[in-house]
């Protein structure tokens, strides 16, 4: 029976799973992808399959539109086919979209850029339902008062359009052992108060989009905003360490759980649209 390939977007949230990446079938340590393939290996009545997805993202990490390609012998409509997977996935794993693709399709490869959100409160106190989705950064001392708060949110506000541009994030990533470069394209990186979107009116966000992410470098990033924010940095030190990338860090990653893929685009189709 010839092989049926399917374009789908899937959203997940990251809390319980050690990131994306299929770890093999002991499921010792569960992840997203590896809950994909048993819920298709079991509908496709157990014939070979395979899930490929676009970003890998960390343990922890949250995403509304991550990317996959599936590839089952089963012979199914795309509508059915996200019904009985739904049907199957934990309740924190669900495929919002599928489509028909060419066999060929490489949703890494093919991939033009990516965008993520990073949410943070710097409120005293987080709110208990936004625990498992936003970070809790504390940027300001007990005796801070007065606008102290925005003027730190402004520090990295200000500090965000260093990043923008094509640079090597050497010192802003895990070192890749296959060895291939650390140049990357940012297209845009901004920070804002969210909309009550169900987050609540006191929580921030990153948006940053670019052609593509190493390892912990949306993390590294944000992790080093923050320290701007608590003005132990300053704009000038990171943009020293991407004209001249050095083995140190400037900071510690930010927490996983506030990091969400929110879109991956292919030539003008977004994995939200």
């Amino acid at each position: 029976m010839a092989e049926q390939h399917y374009r789908v977007v899937i959203a997940y949230k990251g809390r319980d799973y050690f990131g994306w990446q299929y770890l093999g079938d002991a499921g010792e340590k569960p992840t997203v992808q590896f809950e994909i393939l048993k819920a298709l290996r079991k509908i496709s009545k157990y014939g070979t399959c395979q899930v490929a997805g676009a970003s890998r993202t960390d343990a922890g990490v949250h995403a509304l539109g991550q990317v996959a390609k599936l590839t089952t012998p089963l012979q199914i409509a795309p509508d059915k086919l996200q019904r009985g997977m739904n049907s199957l996935l934990p309740r924190d794993i669900r495929m919002v979209a599928c489509a028909r693709c060419a066999p060929v399709f490489n949703p890494n490869r093919e991939a033009i850029s990516k965008t993520y959100r990073y949410y943070f409160t710097i409120d005293a106190l987080c709110a208990p339902l936004l625990g498992d989705l936003v970070a809790h950064v504390p940027l300001l001392p007990a005796t801070a008062t007065g606008d102290a708060g925005e003027n730190r949110i402004q520090r990295m506000k200000a500090a965000c359009d260093v990043f923008v541009g094509e640079h090597d994030f050497s010192s802003f990533s895990v070192r890749d052992v296959s060895g291939k470069s650390a140049i990357r394209t940012v297209a845009s990186l901004e920070l804002f108060k969210t909309p009550d979107a169900g987050f609540g009116e006191g929580v921030y966000c990153f948006e940053i989009k670019g052609n593509g992410f190493l390892k912990y470098m949306v993390r590294y990033i944000v992790g080093s905003l923050f320290e701007v924010g608590r003005e132990n940095l300053d704009a000038a030190a990171i943009d020293a360490a991407l004209a001249l990338p050095q083995p140190e860090k400037l900071s510690a990653k930010a927490k996983a759980k506030g990091l969400h893929l929110i879109e991956i685009d292919y030539d003008g189709l977004s994995s939200q649209r």
